[in-house]
């Protein structure tokens, strides 16, 4: 009982943090210095501390919201990336369309980031990107059964590396196709893995 009621409380408190203005407002204020930083150093090497002071905020509200600078990259750039995937109208009514507007969202991301190469030089994309395809995939593998057999977090980590790996390719090639393009082949490539539950 006394479980319960704790898990419940989390719950709530989980809800209002989500939107409280200004637990908002700070989280944004960290994403916004931690781009910042990033067009003048290596993520490797900006310490909490500065983002802390580039948000114009001290250290212990840093951790109020993130264990680290890690979590709040994942952060950053989930958000980045959602945001990118609802510029374009998409949404995850059903399975062929969350895969293909993850791939399109994707292409998306790594071609946006033309535009700062010296950001994208400094920003770990497999430490930020993958951790968000793997929360999609596990949002998915929710409402869907599986054999007993099947591993849902491998099979989501195994999706998430096979689009990324396409998506960087595709992106680094010379005179790509278009985005739209190149996410049904992704499409094409990583349902057939999905559909067959990893077995």
């Amino acid at each position: 009982m006394l479980d319960e009621i704790m898990v419940e409380a989390a719950q709530v408190e989980s809800t209002v943090e989500a939107t409280d203005p200004r637990v908002l407002r700070s989280r944004r204020m960290l994403m916004e210095a931690l781009r910042n930083l990033l067009e003048r150093k290596e993520f490797a090497d900006i310490s909490i501390q500065e983002i802390a002071d580039e948000a114009e905020l001290n250290r212990a509200t840093f951790y109020l919201h993130y264990p680290d600078k890690q979590a709040l990259l994942i952060a950053m750039t989930d958000a980045r990336f959602r945001d990118l995937i609802a510029r374009r109208g998409l949404e995850f009514s059903d399975c062929d369309g969350a895969l293909r507007a993850i791939a399109l969202g994707l292409c998306d991301f790594l071609t946006e980031s033309i535009h700062c190469p010296s950001s994208l030089e400094k920003l770990p994309l497999e430490g930020s990107i993958i951790p968000v395809l793997e929360g999609m995939f596990r949002e998915g593998a929710k409402s869907h059964d599986a054999p007993a057999s099947v591993d849902k977090e491998m099979l989501g980590t195994t999706a998430a590396w096979a689009i990324f790996g396409a998506a960087r390719r595709w992106y680094q090639t010379p005179d790509h196709v278009p985005a739209e393009e190149m996410a049904a082949k992704i499409e094409a490539m990583v349902k057939p893995l999905l559909l067959s539950g990893g077995s």
